[in-house]
Order: C-alpha cells, then structure tokens, then sequence
C-alpha cells in the first residue's frame, strides 16, 4: 500500500526526507560491507572498496544488507504501531525465526548475544530480561538496529529519552555499555534532525550533556570505556588507533571518527568499511549519522538503486513517518 504525501505540508515532507535518510544511509553503508566483512584493514588497503560489490565473505549478491538493516527495519516497523518492547522483540524474533525484513528471505549472519536472546524470547522471557548483562555481552548488536528510535523519543525529556535507549538495547544487550553507547548515539541523531549541522558542535555539547545525565545513574568507572569520545578530540586520532571489531565501544567511536574525518555520505561509509573487521556494521551505523547529516539525494544513486528490496524500504519510511507524525501531534 503506498500513502500519499502532500509535499506543501513542510513538516511531513521534511520528516519523511530525513527517515528515509537514515533508513537508507544504514542499508547501503550495510550493503558495501557485507562483502568484505572480516577483512583485515592491511588486506582492505591492498584492494580498497570504492563501489558496491556482491557475493565475497557471504556469497550474496549485490546490494545485500544484513542482520544490521534487517533489525533496524523490524524496530521501525514496531514503531509504526503503539510503542510496545514485546512488539518490537517480537518482530526480532520473526526475522531470527523466519527471515521477516530480511534482504532476500534469508539469515545469514547473527551476532552471539542477539541469538541468545531471541532464544531466550521464544521461551518467554520478558523482552526486557533477554539480554545478556555481563561485561562480555557488549558487542554491537543493539547500537545497529537502534537509530530509527530517536524519531519516537526526539520530543520526549532527557531522562525519557535514555530510558527508551535502555529499555529498546536490553532486548539484546542490557550491559551499561551498550546503553550508554545507544544512547550516546541517538543524542548525536537528535541534534543532527534538529538542525545542527556542525558535527564537531554536536560533539563538543555531547561531552558535557551527555556526562552529566550519567553521572547520575553510573559510576566514573562505568564511563572509563568512553574515555575518547567524553574527553578528547577523537577526529585527531589517527586511524591506526581506531578499531573496527564488533566490540560496541569500538563501534561507535569508529563511526563517530568517520563521520567527523569526512565530508560526505559517500566517503563516510567507504572509509568505514576499509577500516576492515566488522565492515558491514561500522558502515551502517556510520551510514545512519551520515544519511541523515547529508540526505538521501546525497547517497550516490547507483547505490540505492542496486539496493534490496529498496521500494520497501520507502514504503516503510513512509509509514514510520505517518505514524511519528500521529505521535508527535498527541
């Protein structure tokens, strides 16, 4: 079913550019890792990505995303209907189960601790309670799929907007780590669809927003991980001390040091993925910052059009976009 815009409605239009922006900026930095993932970055270097290419580390074709796209979809689908954490594990779980918002009908990749808790959901433990707490269990499983949640929270207070983070992570990951990295990342959208597009401003008033809302529910230990992003420069590191594993900290600061080392969609995500390791990951939450600091008109056409499933993708957009509008007017 496809739902009319009417483009004079600035709010509406400009709403929906900038879903379809995010959605779109993950799916297609997803894409051009999938290929290449696990790749060392000397081998990356030797024979750089610098256009989508298919098949490679999973044999799929090309413009293939993954669990990475896939679970961002199924939280963006949720959201299209009242706000509800079983929902939304649950349509993780239709995807695990059965290759629901999957690119072409099949799993091919699932990270450790997203397994774990989409078979702790199907025992029936509450959505909440399924992932895992341990200091190990902080892979980058729910910083992937997060992004399409600050739509929803965006208007909501400061501490509402954390507990959503906390609440949508814990669903696979319910260590302090990997909430705080969700919600470091969501702050950053937040400022980006509000206006600002100075990335280095949003990343200096991050490091004092940020830091004084945790500091109420953490520790400074618990902080220590986020030691670079809170206190330093990250922009001025160089790239031989930024690492590209599936660790979440790892993550996020590599798509934060691509985001701010660029100046565009195009050579954000390239740059992600030639960091090597877990390239599809670090190019779709990378492609999420940079979609929407940049637009959709600016992800090179070809790419999108070699996309999967990429009118559905628009479709969704255009529903999430309906349904956040119903939201933000209550």
């Amino acid at each position: 079913m496809e739902y009319e815009f009417d483009l004079t409605n600035v709010d509406e239009h400009y709403l929906y550019r900038q879903i379809k922006s995010a959605l779109f900026g993950i799916a297609v930095g997803d894409a051009l890792g999938v290929p290449v993932e696990f790749n060392s970055r000397d081998t990356l270097k030797l024979n750089p990505v610098t256009d989508m290419h298919g098949y490679g580390t999973y044999n799929q074709p090309k413009g293939t995303w993954s669990d990475d796209s896939s679970l961002t979809f199924c939280l963006a689908e949720a959201l299209c209907e009242p706000y509800d954490l079983t929902n939304i594990a649950q349509k993780s779980f239709n995807w695990f189960n059965e290759g629901y918002w999957s690119a072409r009908g099949e799993v091919f990749d699932i990270g450790r601790a997203t397994l774990q808790a989409m078979r702790k959901f199907s025992q029936g433990i509450r959505a909440d309670e399924c992932g895992g707490e341990s200091e190990y269990d902080n892979g980058n499983g729910s910083l992937m799929r997060i992004l399409p949640l600050i739509f929803y929270s965006q208007q909501e207070s400061e501490v509402d907007r954390y507990e959503l983070a906390m609440d949508v992570s814990c669903i696979t990951h319910r260590h302090s780590r990997s909430i705080i990295a969700c919600y470091y990342y969501l702050e950053f959208a937040r400022h980006l669809l509000e206006g600002y597009s100075d990335k280095f401003a949003i990343y200096d008033r991050l490091q004092f927003d940020i830091k004084e809302l945790l500091l109420l529910a953490y520790k400074d230990e618990d902080l220590r991980p986020f030691e670079r992003l809170f206190n330093q420069n990250i922009w001025e590191i160089s790239e031989s001390e930024i690492q590209s594993t599936g660790y979440v900290v790892h993550t996020l600061e590599a798509s934060i040091w691509c985001l701010l080392t660029t100046d565009s969609y195009q050579e954000a995500v390239l740059k992600a993925v030639n960091l090597g390791d877990d390239s599809d990951t670090t190019a779709a939450v990378t492609g999420g910052l940079a979609g929407i600091l940049y637009g959709f008109e600016n992800i090179p056409e070809n790419w999108v059009n070699e996309l999967a499933r990429r009118d559905d993708i628009d479709n969704l957009a255009k529903r999430f976009t309906l349904q956040m509008i119903k939201h933000n007017n209550v």
